[in-house]
């Protein structure tokens, strides 16, 4: 079962793509992080006067190591920031800063994709720990019914990736305009800099669907296969 040629079938063209998202988007953090900002601010500087801009309050900024381990977190109105995005006066630090700001203004406005794709994270842990053991428990014992509530529960991964799309989609899209309107981003050269940026990454969550997708097809037609045998 792990070494079905028909995996492999499914999931090379996802792993190809994954890998050329990854590349893409280390390629565009690694030029981009070496153009300094016209305006001289770093990435904590740009998201103190984003955030003082956008009327936000009680947002904490917080360092964290790591390379792209950039991130909002809702529960506790953090907004985590690399150290290198954090410290670097770069085009690169300016729009990680600026996309994850968006998230935290997401927040705020209580933007409704952000808290479905919230909702969505308890199923997408059980799903994802349960399912693929109900798809071979219920292949196992020639018990199909348990099979498709498998394949359901998984499905839930796929659904979230979905769900992220225009989470991530819009935040960039607040992003540039943030960065624009402030007068942060100065030039056109910076603009492209912080679009190459935030569409590579954008990229990554396209990545991500397709590659959830062609997973879930994969179980559909095991089970589907199984259950015409």
């Amino acid at each position: 079962m792990f070494f079905d040629i028909n995996y492999m079938i499914y999931m090379i063209p996802a792993f190809i793509l994954m890998a050329l998202t990854s590349w893409y988007v280390k390629s565009a953090y690694s030029k981009w992080s070496q153009v300094r900002s016209i305006s001289g601010l770093n990435g904590e500087e740009a998201a103190r006067r984003l955030i003082s801009a956008s009327g936000l309050y009680g947002i904490r900024l917080e360092g964290i190591p790591g390379e792209m381990t950039d991130h909002y977190d809702p529960t506790s109105k953090t907004l985590r920031l690399s150290y290198n995005v954090a410290r670097q006066p770069s085009v690169a630090s300016l729009a990680i800063a600026a996309h994850e700001l968006g998230h935290a203004i997401q927040d705020a406005e209580d933007y409704f994709p952000l808290r479905l794709r919230a909702a969505l994270v308890p199923a997408v842990n059980i799903g994802s720990n349960l399912g693929w053991f109900l798809i071979m428990i219920g292949l196992f014992l020639n018990f199909t019914g348990l099979a498709w509530v498998g394949v359901i529960a998984f499905a839930a991964g796929t659904v979230f990736a979905l769900a992220t799309l225009p989470v991530e989609f819009d935040a960039s899209a607040r992003a540039k305009r943030l960065l624009a309107d402030s007068g942060i981003i100065r030039t056109e050269e910076e603009m492209a800099g912080v679009n190459n940026v935030l569409n590579a990454a954008a990229l990554t969550y396209v990545a991500a669907l397709v590659t959830a997708a062609l997973q879930l097809l994969y179980y559909v037609g095991l089970v589907g296969g199984r259950r015409r045998d």
